[in-house]
């Protein structure tokens, strides 16, 4: 058979906190796929990690606003009865959360302004990273043109949003998912079929650019990378961090990335006296990551469940820490026990617990040869079940047996 032809429906291309979409189209167009790129926003970020640029070539943004508008008028003439099924489906299942009917709508509007350009390409399969718009934009096209349709279904996507969940689980040709933990959440929360349907691929490490080290790392200190979002448990580093100065233990703490919680977290750095010993890097390019992740003596990510209910999924900061060599200290929160097994690869505190994570992050600092231990085990889970070249080919396998089947 030929090499398959992947149609990928994202909300935005290139997104910086999304690398591991990046990373998996990579991995699939390695091993031999054709992958188009559907991004159902316009560019709009100043940092562009250099793998993404790469894709650039193949990605399509929305239309100038003239094009548009015929593009849309030609497929509602074209297919009255498909799009009015799946825009009173929408209205149903999101008719009291009019923000998000109102998003759903323009997705498929800005799905369908490229059926042209999709027909052309003519995908086998056309799949979506989250089960909110962009899966909702893959399931308008798939039935438009007449090809299956697949979707990978995260965290936020599941936790806190139901975009029409049920239906994509149970009719979808490639319904995917990143953990196990996820499966069982969405077979008791939404559908009992999640539990036969959904195929379990995790978000990998690109495991040549991550190369293991256990030299040359500085005594002292601790690292943390991912967006500044309140399920990421900062401000609870932070109040460990406070308690380790309290103790008297030396260490510095430095904060890779940016979102909501800066101003925040800032002040609360400046408030417990740490503003000497904890940095705010912002976001940084990955080369600087890379080096970052070679440095530290610990890579922390207390990750919690918000009120709202939202919460990570499997953080690839995680992943990416582990595959450097960088110890770990994360919590016990939905699919982290997953990719750590306490005391083999990891450690493991209870969520929102700043003096359990304080605990693990002295017990670190003070034992060399304990995270050389862990850090040997991590690298081992990685390459074993978080290698992205082989979660690459599990979906390869997946998008040929639906290929077939169609």
């Amino acid at each position: 058979m030929r090499p398959p032809r992947l149609l990928y429906v994202v909300s935005l291309f290139p997104c910086w906190s999304e690398t591991f979409i990046v990373r998996e189209i990579a991995a699939l167009i390695a091993a031999g796929a054709d992958v188009r790129i559907l991004s159902l926003k316009a560019p709009s970020e100043k940092l562009v990690h250099p793998e993404a640029e790469r894709l650039l070539p193949r990605v399509r943004h929305p239309l100038p606003s003239g094009p548009a508008a015929w593009r849309r008028a030609a497929a509602l003439l074209a297919h009255p009865r498909a799009l009015s099924s799946l825009a009173l489906a929408l209205g149903r299942a999101l008719g009291r959360r009019p923000i998000e009917l109102a998003k759903s709508l323009e997705a498929v509007a800005r799905a369908v302004e490229q059926l042209d350009w999709i027909r052309q390409f003519d995908p086998d399969v056309i799949h979506a990273h989250w089960a909110t718009y962009p899966s909702t934009a893959a399931l308008a096209l798939g039935r438009l043109v007449g090809k299956p349709f697949g979707f990978t279904c995260h965290a936020h996507d599941i936790f806190v949003h139901d975009h029409l969940l049920r239906e994509k689980i149970e009719s979808a040709a490639v319904p995917v998912t990143i953990s196990r933990y996820n499966v069982a959440w969405l077979a008791e929360q939404v559908t009992a079929r999640a539990r036969d349907r959904l195929n379990v691929v995790h978000c990998g490490v690109d495991l040549p650019n991550w190369a293991f080290s256990e030299e040359g790392r500085a005594e002292d200190l601790i690292l943390t990378v991912g967006r500044l979002d309140p399920i990421k448990g900062f401000e609870i580093l932070v109040e460990a961090l406070a308690e380790l100065k309290r103790r008297g233990r030396r260490f510095r703490c430095r904060i890779v990335g940016e979102g909501p919680l800066r101003s925040a977290l800032q002040t609360g750095v400046d408030r417990q006296g740490l503003s000497e010993l904890v940095e705010l890097v912002g976001a940084r390019p990955q080369k600087e990551v890379r080096a970052a992740l070679s440095a530290a003596t610990i890579f922390a990510l207390p990750s919690l469940i918000a009120p709202s209910g939202d919460r990570d999924g499997i953080p690839v900061s995680l992943m990416e820490a582990m595959a450097a060599g960088a110890p770990v200290v994360s919590t016990r929160v939905s699919g982290i026990p997953e990719l750590i097994e306490e005391e083999r690869e990891g450690l493991l505190v209870p969520s929102g617990d700043s003096r359990a994570l304080a605990d693990a992050l002295a017990r670190l600092l003070d034992d060399p040869a304990l995270r050389r231990r862990l850090a040997a085990g991590a690298r081992a889970k990685i390459e074993r079940e978080f290698d992205a070249a082989r979660e690459a080919n599990k979906l390869l396998e997946l998008f040929a047996h639906a290929r077939a089947r169609d």
